[in-house]
């Protein structure tokens, strides 16, 4: 008995170092997803921030940067106060175990960062907030479920955070519709006020701005700040909190009296109000939304120094009562934290996407409208347009004649390629902060991203940047932006539930298992990212047409986009011409259901493309507009008849081919061979003339595509005769669809000679 006692001794003491050593290799994996998180997080959410003033042009991108990043620093060693939300905001850690609660903790951070990963890809802002809060909610859930089913005395309310939990929701949710109207108000009444000519209104009425703006950014930056500081003794913060009124009013005073004095002598007082709210509202992200990124590691790296520290015991039986307890993180974690979010808001080509996202979206001039149109958006904007004919038609005229002229935005001067003038980015600034630190002060982690986006949203519609032509597009952009919101919610909580299910079931196998798919996740993301920005050349060239007031400059670049577009279109043509001849020869569905894809895509491109080109159009030279312009338009048919025509080739190809009917005779292929071999050298030579701009074998390729287009006829001529003495009705349906091969390459060699033609006209050197 001794020696069986003995023997299992080490066995005990191996197997307890082998889980301890698991466990601190899933806290270290957590701890480093937290500094990957923080960088996709920050390239998720630094338009919260950077957007009013680099859409303003502020000042520099660098000088911007620096602002942000002192904002962002400073708000990071003030957030310890939201950390609890990852601790016991959802969960009632005192009936979890340390298995448990790492399994949580596992799976939200693992969920949320493919989440929030996957978002920025697509340039498009989402909340780090609701995959926090939702990610958490929906791993609790699942394990609370399971730990009822083999506890049926365990209650739902006994093991989440049921009340806490609905007024987060609540409160996020909420956000976005009170920052809308806010926006929306306060930014028409503040229109009303100083016009679009700002310098024309008064140094008081900039004074009374000035001292507003100033007041409600100090209440943040110092009063609210400093009262939760650990760096402040707590007399001076009772001394703070009893003197708030009095502090306020003395800021008014002072700010209003230098605002108006600044004004007189004509410096920019919203351009320093503008870097303010930089600042601020920088800050307001980092102290409230650090825990988003790293309040899970931490939670998980306490969790497991308390098992740890407890003689690491039974990993089920341990139960986490210490994450009760408010959070203390480490003044030099929360440092770390705040250098590792200044870099990748400096280096994230992605946040810079998400950012031009929410620029254009909200720009006061027509551009580059990233969104299609919707049946939801039509409708919606129909509805308001009749509300604002009847409100127009039943206001006095006088009234409206007033507010049309207050309105008139002939008088904005806006700086080289900004989006919007200074007075709307100070109250994009000014108002998010506002909203912001009513959510601080209730520990409500408010979702910045929901915040200043709809606040942007409704100032923007009180400006009239949405004019009828531009409506429909922003209005579909909102709602893919908010319908992308609510996506994110349910796919976080259902992706962690399951994640956290699977864990649960497959212990830690799965766990490293999870940690291989994150891995591989980020880096393919990555590298599928930078191949994207490889191929953004076009788009360069037209924010330089956009930003330029030189009409010849535009015209050159102009000349080179469409030269791009359409060499770009043709080789396109080519390739999935190709393409439907190999998938009908050979009998690939998959490869046809591809080329429909790419053609849908190619489409909806087009139609942004043309509406680009269009605008730059109306940049350059007028002379040259009217000579050229309908060259122009010959050219950009061209390329939307390109694929109209590959598209009716391809549907019935593929649905032959999907059927599985007879396959294409032999015969036909080998008649049809030389054709094809021309088709294809004169669309590559046809690319070649387009890249270089240089048409001097333009009638050559003109003689040969009718010598081709003859070819075809006759043996559509010969087909046709076979047909009418052809009683087997399975050589008939096979004869069709070569028969329309033969068509549509016809129609693609007519389309051919047009382009070719109106580029001669328009892009010759």
């Amino acid at each position: 008995m001794k020696q069986a006692t003995a023997n299992f001794a080490p066995s005990f003491e191996l197997s307890h170092l082998i889980m301890e050593i698991t466990y601190l290799i899933i806290t270290v994996f957590m701890l480093i997803l937290a500094a990957l998180g923080l960088f996709v997080g920050v390239s998720n959410d630094a338009v919260n921030f950077l957007s009013s003033a680099i859409g303003a042009k502020a000042g520099t991108f660098r000088t911007i940067l620096v602002i942000a990043s002192m904002g962002v620093l400073t708000g990071a060693l003030m957030s310890a106060g939201m950390m609890d939300v990852a601790r016991h905001g959802i969960m009632q850690p005192d009936n979890f175990s340390f298995r448990e609660v790492m399994i949580v903790f596992m799976a939200v951070v693992a969920t949320n960062i493919i989440v929030l990963d996957r978002f920025n890809d697509l340039g498009l802002p989402t909340s780090s907030t609701v995959t926090l809060v939702f990610g958490l909610l929906g791993a609790t859930f699942i394990l609370a479920v399971v730990k009822i089913q083999a506890d049926p005395s365990l209650t739902l309310s006994a093991l989440m955070n049921t009340d806490k939990a609905l007024s987060l929701i609540i409160a996020i949710f909420a956000s976005v519709a009170i920052a809308f109207v806010c926006g929306l108000v306060v930014q028409w009444l503040s229109r009303l006020v100083f016009t679009f000519d700002l310098h024309s209104s008064s140094c008081l009425v900039h004074g009374i701005f000035g001292g507003v703006s100033f007041s409600v950014l100090a209440y943040f930056i110092f009063i609210e700040t400093l009262s939760e500081s650990p760096l402040i003794a707590d007399s001076l913060k009772t001394w703070i909190a009893a003197n708030t009124p009095l502090l306020l009013g003395g800021t008014f005073v002072i700010t209003a009296v230098l605002a108006a004095l600044l004004s007189r002598l004509r410096v920019d007082v919203m351009r320093i109000i503008v870097f303010s709210g930089t600042f601020a509202l920088a800050m307001a992200f980092a102290g409230n939304d650090l825990v988003n990124f790293i309040g899970v590691p931490l939670a998980g790296l306490d969790s497991y120094q308390d098992w740890s520290a407890h003689g690491a015991t039974d990993i089920n039986s341990y139960m986490m009562s210490s994450l009760s307890q408010s959070a203390r993180s480490p003044f030099l974690y929360l440092a770390i934290a705040g250098v590792l979010m200044i870099v990748a808001m400096a280096t994230s080509k992605k946040a810079h996407h998400v950012v031009q996202t929410s620029v254009d979206l909200s720009r006061q001039d027509e551009g580059d409208e990233m969104f299609g149109t919707s049946q939801a958006a039509r409708s919606l904007v129909r509805a308001v347009q009749d509300g604002n004919d009847y409100l127009r038609h039943a206001a006095p005229r006088k009234l409206m004649a007033t507010i049309d002229r207050r309105f008139d935005k002939s008088a904005s001067q806006l700086p080289d390629d900004a989006a919007f003038d200074m007075l709307r980015a100070a109250i994009n600034l000014v108002l998010s902060s506002a909203l912001i630190i009513v959510g601080t002060n209730y520990k409500l982690p408010l979702s910045t991203t929901y915040v200043t986006f709809m606040v942007a949203m409704g100032t923007s519609l009180a400006d009239r940047a949405w004019t009828r032509d531009s409506a429909v597009y922003r209005v579909t952009g909102v709602i893919s932006v908010i319908g992308g919101w609510l996506i994110t919610a349910g796919i976080t909580f259902a992706a962690c539930a399951l994640v956290c299910l699977l864990m649960y079931l497959g212990g830690i196998p799965v766990m490293l298992a999870m940690m291989a798919v994150v891995i591989y996740t980020l880096v393919r993301s990555h590298i599928r990212f930078g191949k994207k920005q490889q191929d953004s050349h076009q788009e360069q060239l037209y924010k330089l047409m956009m930003r330029s007031r030189d009409p010849e400059l535009v015209w050159d670049l102009l000349q080179r986009h469409i030269s791009q577009t359409q060499s770009g279109v043709c080789r396109f043509t080519l390739q999935h011409y190709e393409r439907i001849i190999d998938g009908l020869a050979h009998e690939r569905v998959r490869q046809l259901r591809e080329v429909g894809k790419d053609l849908r895509q190619e489409q909806d491109e087009l139609k942004r493309t043309r509406r680009k080109e269009f605008l730059s159009l109306r940049r350059i030279p007028r002379n040259i507009a009217l000579e050229r312009n309908t060259w122009f338009h010959l050219g950009a048919n061209s390329n939307q008849q390109y694929v109209y025509t590959l598209k009716r080739m391809l549907e019935p190809v593929k649905e032959h081919v999907d059927n599985n009917f007879s396959p294409l005779p032999e015969k036909y292929l080998t008649e049809f061979a030389p054709a094809r071999n021309t088709i294809t050298e004169l669309m590559e030579e046809t690319v070649n003339m387009l890249e270089s701009r240089d048409f001097t074998g333009y009638k050559q390729v003109m003689s040969q595509a009718d010598q081709c287009k003859d070819q075809l006829s006759q043996l559509r001529e010969h087909l046709i005769d076979d047909m009418q003495g052809s009683d087997n009705s399975s050589s008939y349906k096979t004869a069709l669809i070569y028969l329309t091969v033969l068509q549509e390459s016809q129609e693609m060699l007519s389309i051919m000679r047009h382009q070719l033609r109106a580029a001669n006209k328009l892009l010759s050197k």
